[in-house]
């Protein structure tokens, strides 16, 4: 079978999720504003944060938004599991929350 040509970046997402996502952004921002090595990252992050807040229901990224979205995602992902099995009960929970939060929005949208 051919492979498409195009992929389409646009996804809807509700409430919950575009705040779920904003505040990941953000905090990844945090996180990335010390170093000039992750300058196009902290474009990236911007613009996709200026796209959740517009309000509109389809949000449309481009391929770099959506790559480096889905690799910090998946990288945070993974350490929320890790740090959820090795933690005490309510770190454990805390995490579980978390990451359930996270893994869903990476499985709904985010998964080729």
């Amino acid at each position: 079978m051919a492979k498409p040509l195009f992929k389409n970046y646009a996804y809807t997402l509700d409430k919950n999720e575009r705040k779920i996502l904003t505040t990941f952004c953000k905090t990844m921002l945090k996180q990335m504003e010390a170093d000039e090595r992750f300058y196009a990252d902290i474009k990236s992050f911007n613009s996709i944060i200026d796209k959740l807040n517009e309000g509109n229901d389809e949000i449309k990224f481009t391929k770099d938004e959506k790559t480096k979205l889905v690799f910090r995602l998946k990288e945070n992902v993974d350490h929320m599991k890790k740090q959820a099995a090795k933690g005490f009960f309510l770190k454990r929970w805390f995490y579980k929350s978390a990451y359930s939060q996270y893994d869903k929005l990476l499985q709904n949208y985010f998964m080729d």
